[in-house]
């Protein structure tokens, strides 16, 4: 298990901050923000989604966005408002935003080769 530092910021105020460890999860999509932030940042969502567990249950969370820094880099980006006994986790949307991978074997994070495109072959 790998945790990280996050500091996270209301976008409307951004003198409203937390700082907090979040557990990085290579296998979730989204940043989750404990309820406990939600709240003292007052969080507002965008929409609502439907997400798949690793038990195969679905659920449906709200979704926001919120500023996030990480280390000596700052950047929105969007996230599950996570409910009573959520816990914090580092997805992989905000991990690639950063440019950023997980290395599961040694449970480190480091800076992954970014890609504008592709090139494709064949006429047009």
């Amino acid at each position: 298990m790998t945790k990280v530092n996050l500091i996270i910021k209301s976008l409307t105020d951004s003198r409203r901050q937390v700082e907090a460890d979040f557990l990085v999860d290579s296998g979730a999509h989204f940043t989750v923000v404990p309820s406990s932030i939600v709240e003292k940042l007052g969080l507002k969502p965008n929409f609502e989604q439907s997400f798949s567990l690793a038990d195969g249950k679905t659920i449906k969370r709200k979704v926001g966005n919120v500023m996030v820094k990480f280390e000596d880099r700052e950047m929105a980006v969007p996230v599950v408002l996570g409910e009573r006994n959520d816990e914090g986790l580092l997805g992989v949307t905000t991990l690639e935003s950063f440019g950023l991978m997980l290395d599961p074997f040694q449970r480190k994070i480091y800076k992954s080769r970014l890609m504008l495109g592709t090139i494709c072959c064949g006429p047009r």
